[in-house]
């Protein structure tokens, strides 16, 4: 027992926790209640299932912080980045992949792997005796999330996270919709054509958002309390604070050209991204929604060019719950009062694909340093990772704690000597610096 390491959940930071440790020599076994136990949003037992988006976003490691996050998992070795770039969707500049053969290489590599066993079946309590890595993500499983409240003596926070739709593409009118990436962006035919737009004059776009504020949604049970995170919001939350909202969030017209009517300038556009290799599917950019399956066909079928759409998924919404990371996590991401677990992933309170799977790389490479008789320092609060493990382990306030992507601001800011930088170079500056930060932390 206590020369294996554990590792409870098989999704993004699980997978690429169990990687890490095994390649630095320790044996791991990773439990995963799928498919014996079902979760609202999984569809198969496969590690590293991607339920909502199929984009690990920016693909840009000199401009953008999640770029340079993929940057650092590279250089250390990540497994999800290399599977990511084998199942490469053309994105414009965005790092999307077909979701369901990702998954797959993702579940075949790790059970390939000598060091590495999966065991299927559900967690039900957090272990007492062994070193453990709890990653088990937003769908935390009931009886272990009540585990992990009763140990810790503390209310689980929470926050509602929404699914967007995935369209059928043979089902598109392409009479009225067409093919292009905002701004044209993209190294590549395929890549500045990666989106199908959708667009709306003004007497649409009013029309569409009187349907979707009308529709029925999904209520709530009795106590609970929708505090949603803001990067992954339903579509009706954002038309809530305002009629032009969505005009300036997921159905921004800018950067596009109607092609079959280029001197029309569209008052609203929605973008439907490519979802799998083949190109069969398409899921509908920034529509995660509460509103109840029936409705969504309605409305969604108000958007020229989807009005005869068939849909594979519909959107839908379900409760994530996190730890008060700041309060209860070392910096060695180990639950304070029960030092041999660690925990890591979404459930740590990072947002999406990505932060979730570095800090599973990042909790897998010290679990295995830590068995090896070493405590291996955290990296650089100037690197992405560093500056992710930074704000949930004591840097964001413990009162106010919730979900945060990476970004440029958890960074320690850049010295502005030499005079006023501009954004682009004050981005590149961080990039710069982080990357030969981490570069010297890995070595």
């Amino acid at each position: 027992m206590n020369d294996t390491l554990h590792i409870i959940g098989g999704g993004m930071a699980g997978s690429e926790a169990a990687w890490a440790a095994a390649n630095a020599g320790v044996p791991v076994i990773l439990h995963e209640m799928r498919p014996q136990q079902g979760t609202f949003a999984h569809r198969t037992g496969l590690m590293a299932e991607m339920v909502c988006s199929n984009s690990f976003r920016s693909d840009d490691h000199e401009q953008n912080a999640v770029g340079l996050l993929h940057w650092e998992m590279r250089a250390a070795g990540g497994l999800l980045m290399e599977m990511a770039a084998r199942h490469r969707l053309p994105a414009g500049g965005a790092l999307a992949v077909d979701r369901d053969a990702f998954a797959r290489d993702v579940t075949e590599k790790l059970l390939a792997h000598p060091l590495i066993s999966v065991q299927s079946g559900e967690i039900t309590e957090l272990p007492r005796d062994g070193h453990w890595i709890i990653a088990t993500g937003p769908l935390t499983s009931g009886a272990l999330a009540e585990s992990i409240r009763t140990e810790t003596g503390a209310e689980a926070l929470a926050f509602f996270d929404a699914i967007a739709p995935i369209v059928y593409a043979d089902s598109i009118d392409m009479s009225v919709a067409w093919r292009q990436s905002r701004y044209d962006k993209g190294e590549t035919e395929d890549e500045r054509t990666a989106y199908i737009n959708c667009p709306m004059d003004r007497a649409q776009y009013d029309a569409f958002i009187a349907a979707l504020m009308d529709a029925p949604k999904t209520l709530f049970h009795e106590g609970e309390t929708a505090a949603y995170f803001d990067g992954c919001l339903p579509i009706e939350v954002m038309a809530e604070r305002g009629a032009q909202t969505l005009r300036f969030g997921p159905m921004k017209p800018i950067g596009l050209t109607n092609a079959h009517v280029p001197e029309v300038k569209p008052y609203a556009v929605v973008q439907l991204r490519r979802d799998n290799a083949l190109g069969t599917l398409y899921n509908i950019v920034g529509f995660q929604t509460k509103m109840k399956h029936g409705a969504q066909t309605d409305v969604f079928r108000m958007i020229p060019g989807l009005e005869n759409a068939t849909f594979a998924r519909l959107g839908g919404i379900h409760r994530n719950t996190f730890l008060n990371s700041p309060r209860l996590l070392d910096s060695q991401m180990r639950l304070r009062l029960r030092p041999n677990l660690r925990f890591a992933g979404q459930i740590t309170g990072v947002e999406g694909y990505v932060e979730s799977a570095a800090m599973g790389l990042l909790a897998g490479r010290m679990a295995a340093s830590e068995m090896r008789g070493k405590e291996l320092a955290p990296p650089p609060p100037e690197t992405a990772t560093g500056a992710l493990l930074a704000h949930i382990t004591g840097g964001a306030d413990a009162k106010t704690f919730q979900p945060m992507n990476v970004n440029f601001g958890l960074f320690p800011p850049i010295d502005a000597r030499g005079g006023r930088r501009g954004r682009k170079d004050r981005y590149k500056a961080y990039t710069d610096r982080a990357k030969e930060a981490y570069q010297a932390w890995l070595s």
